[in-house]
């Protein structure tokens, strides 16, 4: 324990010397530091000969991107699935894990076999947790059986299950600390209707887990018979959801549904705001959770933010909903709130200090999501089909910043790292769907090539293909929903749906 202790005190005081190097102001030869927005450089990082790649989905808030500028996904092959029809991609094509890093998209492969792999997150050292299908039917349910995978140093683990036919991995620290769900062999009908939707069929009990050392160590649940974890922050706390009971609820169609922080061997119940059903979406270094929680009744829900024994309704811009996704190290939170209690229409917003800010849209879109805000404030997200930028007080269509000459669509800005670096979802003319890397033009990027360092004056509304924008509304407004609801959404499986993060939300 107090080598686990010194580790992480060294490794805060190595984090402090960093922030104060990186903070040394830093001005390229000629250029005067100017106000206004930077250009942005588009990096299309395509597939592997197949069609489509994706970002992680439905893990909320994953690290896509990392601090160091690398980039985890799912790519197509040019290979049919051996599995059709039960496949993890709705074109039935074989599809691996990739990761991104100096331009290079580089295959992780699978587990032994012609299996398709998924990568959800990695850490600053470059450890990326995942899913990978092993070669197996299940004998329960008829479908391939998936585990959860660690990517380190060139090689694929298996992080194997609790005894039943499948995991996921959810998160990584920067110890190597990973956490996910996992089943065990106990048979269980309602372990599919938690928050976080397995990648298979389930038939048996799923508990949340913790693996360190070569170890997967069951978290239990808060009393009912499943649970998950999706987050681990740098002191070992994790964060997710788990049953209180096994007693299905009228209003929801599941057991009663509580977010849980682990800590010091423990899973405390953090409670909802009144509701039947609340859930995780991201846990700070600092130990604050946020996510989403129904109201007494199960007929609307709010975002919220828990700390230091409390949870705090956030509130919303003046309607009945809103939802927390991300919340960065300072304790701001952004996510979307309802502007009035006679429309459907959602604002993205970001809460600190007790207020609500209403972020507005782009593109004269009466819809908008924020989905990640970074250490400087920098906020980013989609509106009805195009992905935008909050910063300096104001929010501008990405589009608009991308330099002259990309043909690619930014459709749904899903993270910003505190680089400035922007992970999102592009839509290339062919109309397919393609992973894509914003890189600023500034100060810390002055190796990139064809940058322009001018400062831009963007508009809210950017000169776009027609189509492709149409293409993007479309994603963004006919797609299944992940939220907490008066009535428990239940997500199609990704072997039988297009799903991902910027599609799965409601409207935006």
């Amino acid at each position: 324990m107090k080598k686990e202790t010194m580790r992480c005190w060294f490794g805060w005081i190595a984090a402090v010397v960093l922030c104060v190097t990186l903070a040394i102001p830093i001005r390229v030869a000629g250029q005067e530091a100017k106000k206004g927005h930077h250009y942005y450089k588009l990096f299309d990082l395509g597939t592997f000969g197949g069609l489509n790649s994706y970002l992680s989905y439905p893990l909320p808030s994953e690290v896509q991107l990392n601090r160091r500028g690398m980039v985890v996904g799912i790519a197509d092959t040019p290979n049919p699935d051996p599995y059709s029809p039960n496949c993890i991609v709705s074109e039935c094509a074989l599809a691996h894990a990739f990761q991104w890093r100096k331009g290079v998209l580089t295959d992780l492969g699978a587990l032994p076999g012609n299996n398709n792999s998924y990568a959800f997150a990695s850490n600053d050292l470059g450890v990326i947790v995942g899913i990978s299908e092993n070669g197996v039917i299940d004998p329960l349910t008829g479908f391939p059986e998936v585990d959860g995978v660690i990517w380190t140093d060139g090689k694929i683990l298996d992080v194997g299950t609790l005894g039943g036919n499948g995991s996921f991995t959810g998160n990584v620290n920067r110890w190597g600390q990973v956490v996910g769900a996992a089943l065990n062999n106990i048979p269980d009908s309602l372990a599919g209707g938690l928050a976080i939707p397995p990648f298979f069929p389930v038939a048996t009990q799923m508990h949340a887990f913790l693996w360190q050392n070569g170890k997967m160590h069951d978290l239990g649940t808060l009393g009912g018979p499943d649970s998950q974890a999706q987050f681990v922050n740098v002191w070992g706390q994790v964060a997710g959801q788990s049953y209180t009971n096994s007693v299905v609820n009228p209003g929801t169609g599941i057991p009663t549904e509580d977010p849980f922080l682990w800590q010091h061997g423990r899973m405390i119940d953090l409670g909802t705001l009144g509701g039947t059903l609340g859930y995780a979406n991201w846990l700070t270094q600092g130990g604050q959770v946020v996510g989403t929680s129904n109201l007494a009744g199960d007929t609307t829900h709010h975002a919220f933010l828990w700390e230091r024994g409390k949870l705090r309704d956030l509130g919303t811009l003046g309607g009945n909903n809103s939802e927390a996704w991300f919340a960065n190290d300072e304790g701001e939170v952004v996510g979307r709130a309802d502007i009035s209690t006679s429309s459907t229409n959602h604002h993205a917003f970001v809460w600190k200090n007790g207020v609500m800010t209403d972020l507005g849209t782009v593109a004269g879109q009466p819809l908008s999501t924020a989905e990640g805000i970074n250490s400087k404030g920098q906020i980013v997200g989609d509106s009805n089909g195009n992905g935008w930028l909050w910063e300096n007080g104001s929010i501008v269509d990405l589009n608009s910043l991308v330099l002259p000459g990309a043909t690619v669509h930014v459709a749904g800005a899903a993270a910003i790292n505190d680089r400035g670096e922007i992970v999102a979802a592009g839509l290339p003319p062919d109309g397919r769907e393609h992973v894509i890397l914003l890189i600023p033009c500034d100060q810390d990027h002055v190796d990139v090539e064809g940058c322009d360092f001018e400062a831009v004056e963007a508009t809210a509304t950017a000169g776009t293909n027609s189509a492709q924008v149409a293409q993007a509304v479309a994603m963004t407004v006919s797609l299944p929903k992940v939220s907490a609801s008066n009535t428990i959404v239940q997500i199609p499986s990704l072997r039988t749906n297009r799903t991902r993060r910027i599609e799965s939300l409601p409207q935006k």
